[in-house]
């Protein structure tokens, strides 16, 4: 059974978007593994707290990843 599991900042992405993942992944599986893989394709998009997660030992808030980049 392919399997994906998105972990992204709580709050960050409307239903929509999130059905979007879902779908889009599936098609990938499918795409690469034949459409046999998409009735087993198991899609996890798991929202994770607001400073919960970081990157190089900093803690990422949602409004420091919802910035516009600088420059």
């Amino acid at each position: 059974m392919p399997y994906a599991n998105f972990k992204v900042p709580a709050g960050t992405l409307t239903e929509k978007q999130k059905a979007q993942l879902i779908t889009r992944t599936t098609d990938l599986y499918a795409e690469i593994y034949g459409e046999r893989a998409r009735a087993t394709t198991l899609v996890l998009v798991e929202e994770v707290p607001d400073g919960g997660w970081g990157i190089g030992g900093h803690v990422l808030t949602a409004a420091e990843i919802q910035q516009p980049p600088a420059g």
